[in-house]
C-alpha cells in the first residue's frame, strides 16, 4: 500500500457519501422553493451546523492556521470578531428575518426579501442586490475552489490546473442534482467531520512539540512577539478595529441569512444558536492553535519548508506528519468538507438570484416549477466555470479572496438587513443607498486605500459606515412608506414579542 492510498481511499468514500446525499435530496426536491431553501423545514440541529458550516469555508483551516502561523496571537482578534459578530447575528437578526421573509410574500432570497419589504415596484432594488450578490460570490466561490485546489495539489502532487477540477467536481454535482436540501444535510455531516478535526489536531501538535509549556518556550524562542496579541503596540488601534470587524460581515451573508429563513419555525431559533456558537467556537480555538502550535511543532522538527512557502498548508503537513494515513486522511477529508459546505451555499445563493430575480422576475415570470428547477441547476454549473476561470492562477491566496468578498457583502447588505429589520422608517431609496454606498465603498477602498496607499483599515470599516450613513440620510429625505408596508413592519414585531423576542 502506498503512502497516498489511504488519503485516497477516504477521499473517495467521503465524496461517494456526498453525492449520494445529494440524490437522496433530489427525490426529496419538487419545487423551486424545494430547491434553493428547503420548503423551510429545516430543525434546530440541521439550521445551526448547516449555518454553521456554509459560513467558515475552507480558509478556517487553511487561511486562519496560516494567519496564525505567521503572526502569532495578533491574528486571533478576527476569531475574537467573528463569535461576537455571529452571537449578535443569531441572537438579533435570525427570528426577524424568518418572520419578515415569510410575511414578505414568502420571499425566498434577499432581493426578493428587499424588493417586498419596500414595495419596490420598479424592481430596481432586486436588479442591484442581486448584482452584488453575483459580483462578490464569484469571487467568494473562487476562494473555494482555490482551497480545494491547493488540497489536492498538496496530497497528491497534482498540478494546480489539474487540482481546480478535482477539487470543486463533486461539490457542483451534489449542488446541481440535490438543491437546498442536498447542501444542508451535506453541511451537517461536514461540520462534524470539521469539528472532530479541529479538536483532536492542536491536541495532539502540543504534545508533538513537548506539551503546552514548552511549546511557549519554542515559540518565544522563534519570535517574541508571536506571543503578544498587540504585538509590542505594534499592531495598534487600526489593526485591531480592522480584525474585529470581521464580525460585522455575519448581518450581510447571504448564505448564512439563507439558512435562518430555512428554518422550519421561529421556536427553533434559540436552540439553534446554542448549538451553533457551541460549534463555532470550538472550531475557530481549534484552528487558531493549530496554526500557533505549529510555530512550536516545527522549531524543533523538521519538514516545515513547505510550510513556511505557503503558510496556508501548515494544517495538512500537520496533518500528515503527525497522524497515521486513514487517520490523516480522515482529518484531510475536513478541509474538504469545509470548502464543499461553503462553496455548494454560494453556488445556490448564485442560482437563486440569477433565477429568481433575473430569469422569473424578468424574462419568465410565469415559468413552471419544473422549468425552475433546471434552469436554476444550470446556473449552478454556470456559476461554477465561471469561479474556476477566476481561480486560474496559482499565486491566489485563500484568506485574501474571502476577505474581500466577506466586506462586499457585509458593506453592501449588512446595514440595510439591521435596519429594515428595526427601522419601519426606511424607505427604498433607503436601501438602495445603503446597497450601492457599502457595495462602491468596500470596491473603492480596497482598490485604492490599502493596494494603492497601503491602509491598513479593513475596507469591510468604511464599507459599513458609508451605507449606514446612506440609509438613514436617503430615508428621511424621502417619503414614509406607505401604510401596509408599517403594517407589515408591526406584525412581524407583534409576533416576535409573542414568542419572547
Amino acid at each position: 500500500m502506498t503512502a497516498s492510498t489511504p488519503l485516497v481511499v477516504t477521499f473517495a468514500i467521503y465524496l461517494l457519501a456526498m453525492i449520494v446525499i445529494g440524490v437522496v435530496a433530489w427525490r426529496s426536491t419538487r419545487s423551486f422553493d424545494d430547491y434553493i431553501l428547503g420548503g423551510r423545514s429545516l430543525g434546530s440541529y440541521v439550521t445551526a451546523l448547516s449555518a454553521g458550516a456554509s459560513d467558515m469555508s475552507g480558509w478556517l483551516l487553511l487561511g486562519l492556521p496560516g494567519a496564525m502561523f505567521v503572526g502569532g496571537l495578533s491574528e486571533a482578534w478576527i476569531a475574537v470578531g467573528l463569535v461576537l459578530g455571529a452571537w449578535a447575528n443569531w441572537k438579533y437578526v435570525a427570528g426577524p428575518l424568518r418572520v419578515y421573509t415569510e410575511r414578505t410574500k414568502n420571499a425566498l432570497t434577499l432581493p426578493d426579501y428587499f424588493t417586498h419589504r419596500f414595495d419596490d415596484r420598479s424592481r430596481i432594488l432586486r436588479v442591484i442586490s442581486a448584482m452584488v450578490i453575483l459580483v462578490f460570490f464569484a469571487v467568494y466561490c473562487a476562494s473555494g475552489i482555490v482551497a480545494g485546489a491547493r488540497l489536492f495539489e498538496s496530497v497528491f502532487g497534482v498540478p494546480y490546473a489539474q487540482a481546480l477540477w478535482w477539487g470543486a467536481g463533486a461539490t457542483i454535482l451534489y449542488t446541481l442534482v440535490g438543491g437546498f436540501l442536498a447542501v444542508s444535510w451535506t453541511d451537517t455531516v461536514q461540520a462534524t467531520l470539521m469539528i472532530f478535526a479541529l479538536v483532536l489536531t492542536p491536541v495532539v501538535v502540543v504534545v508533538g512539540a513537548g506539551g503546552f509549556g514548552e511549546s511557549l518556550a519554542l515559540i518565544e524562542s522563534v519570535d517574541p512577539a508571536r506571543l503578544d496579541p498587540f504585538k509590542g503596540g505594534a499592531l495598534g488601534f487600526v489593526g485591531i478595529v480592522s480584525l474585529l470587524a470581521w464580525g460585522l460581515g455575519y448581518f450581510g451573508q447571504p448564505h448564512i441569512l439563507a439558512r435562518f429563513m430555512a428554518a422550519d419555525d421561529l421556536r427553533t431559533i434559540p436552540k439553534a444558536r446554542r448549538i451553533g456558537m457551541t460549534w463555532m467556537i470550538a472550531c475557530l480555538a481549534g484552528a487558531c492553535a493549530v496554526g500557533f502550535f505549529g510555530i512550536a511543532y516545527f522549531a524543533s522538527h523538521p519538514g516545515g519548508e513547505a510550510v513556511h512557502a505557503n503558510p496556508e498548508r501548515v494544517f495538512i503537513v500537520l496533518a500528515n506528519l503527525l497522524f497515521n494515513p486513514w487517520v490523516a486522511g480522515v482529518l484531510l477529508s475536513a478541509i474538504l468538507a469545509a470548502i464543499m459546505s461553503t462553496l455548494s451555499c454560494q453556488l445556490l445563493v448564485c442560482s437563486s438570484a440569477l433565477t429568481e430575480d433575473f430569469y422569473r422576475g424578468f424574462l419568465r415570470p410565469k415559468a413552471s416549477q419544473r422549468e425552475l428547477v433546471w434552469f436554476g441547476r444550470a446556473m449552478v454549473l454556470a456559476v461554477s466555470l465561471l469561479a474556476i476561470w477566476i481561480a486560474r492562477d496559482p499565486e491566489s491566496r485563500v484568506l485574501g479572496l474571502v476577505s474581500y468578498a466577506w466586506a462586499g457583502f457585509g458593506a453592501a447588505f449588512g446595514p440595510v438587513v439591521l435596519f429594515s429589520l428595526f427601522w419601519s422608517r426606511m424607505t427604498r431609496n433607503g436601501a438602495l443607498a445603503g446597497v450601492l454606498l457599502g457595495a462602491g465603498m468596500v470596491i473603492l477602498w480596497k482598490q485604492i486605500a490599502v493596494d494603492q496607499f497601503g491602509s491598513g483599515l479593513y475596507e469591510m470599516v468604511p464599507g459599513f459606515a458609508a451605507a449606514s450613513i446612506g440609509i438613514v440620510v436617503a430615508s428621511l429625505l424621502d417619503r414614509a412608506p406607505v401604510d401596509e408596508v408599517r403594517a407589515t413592519h408591526a406584525q412581524v414585531h407583534a409576533a416576535l414579542t409573542e414568542n419572547g423576542y
